[in-house]
């Protein structure tokens, strides 16, 4: 069940996979409730990706493809957007490149093929939540930054200010002993 708050079409997901009905009938099952975006190989899908890194939150690839690998791609795209959510979606023959692209940390989930709507969905939308939830705590840490970059660099500035206003007392002291000095010394001269 949707969680109202959070707006799933707000990021995008990418769908990488060589059999056209695979991404046609995946685009019809969830293009009401989030931005789909397809491609039929991994290097098309890396050109998505690069094309639309701010964009896409989650890549889900099969693993199986004429040319690169799913495997492969997951990987570029974790060197790509580490935050990325990667999904591998594979036959059960394919469980070995399943457990190294787990090994490797490549993989947010694995889903098998054929897969079962329902259950994909509650899965995209736990992985968009997740993606969501990443950011904007990225947010709010750079914001904390910065917060207290500007508090240590007015604390610097007030210790400037005090420091000036020290070493102001100082040489007034010292300009005051110079200046009466130097009222005083016709006089003296006048005496002498």
């Amino acid at each position: 069940m949707p969680n109202p708050a959070y707006n799933y079409k707000k990021f995008a997901i990418l769908y990488v996979d060589d059999e056209e009905k695979s991404l046609k009938y995946f685009a019809r099952a969830f293009e009401e409730q989030f931005r789909i975006l397809t491609a039929p190989t991994a290097l098309e899908g890396l050109k998505l990706l690069e094309e639309h890194a701010d964009d896409i939150a989650i890549l889900m690839t099969d693993q199986r493809m004429p040319g690169e690998k799913g495997v492969w791609l997951l990987e570029r795209a974790r060197q790509l957007r580490p935050r990325m959510i990667r999904i591998l979606a594979t036959a059960y023959s394919d469980m070995d490149a399943a457990i190294a692209a787990v090994n490797t940390g490549s993989i947010y989930r694995y889903i098998t093929k054929p897969w079962d709507p329902p259950q994909l969905e509650t899965t995209l939308m736990r992985g968009l939540e997740f993606f969501m939830v990443q950011r904007e705590r990225d947010e709010l840490l750079r914001e904390k930054a910065s917060v207290l970059r500007n508090a240590m660099v007015a604390d610097r500035i007030v210790s400037l200010g005090l420091m000036a206003a020290g070493l102001s007392h100082h040489i007034r002291n010292s300009l005051v002993a110079v200046k009466t000095f130097l009222d005083l010394a016709p006089n003296k001269l006048r005496e002498e």
